[in-house]
């Protein structure tokens, strides 16, 4: 099962089929071959470093908005 988080696509390489990804402030590049063109401003899951799914705005903001609750209630402790 993906628990994954929604990635705002912030830089776009169509060369190797890569872009990247902002969650949370975090960066990470995963491989866009499994959903083809994608562009900057677009919410993508990923899983293994393979985007899998975009998401339209709304959906995106639906399930970001679900992740900042579930992580209001984590203990900073055991959140990195």
């Amino acid at each position: 099962m993906c628990v994954a988080v929604p990635g705002k696509v912030i830089e776009v390489n169509p060369a190797d089929n890569t872009c990247i990804v902002e969650v949370f402030g975090v960066t990470r590049r995963i491989n866009t071959i499994m959903v083809g063109e994608v562009e900057l401003g677009e919410y993508l899951i990923a899983h293994t470093g393979f985007a899998i799914e975009k998401l339209d705005l709304e959906e995106a903001m639906i399930r970001l908005k679900l992740w900042e609750e579930i992580l209001s209630y984590a203990d900073p402790g055991q959140v990195s």
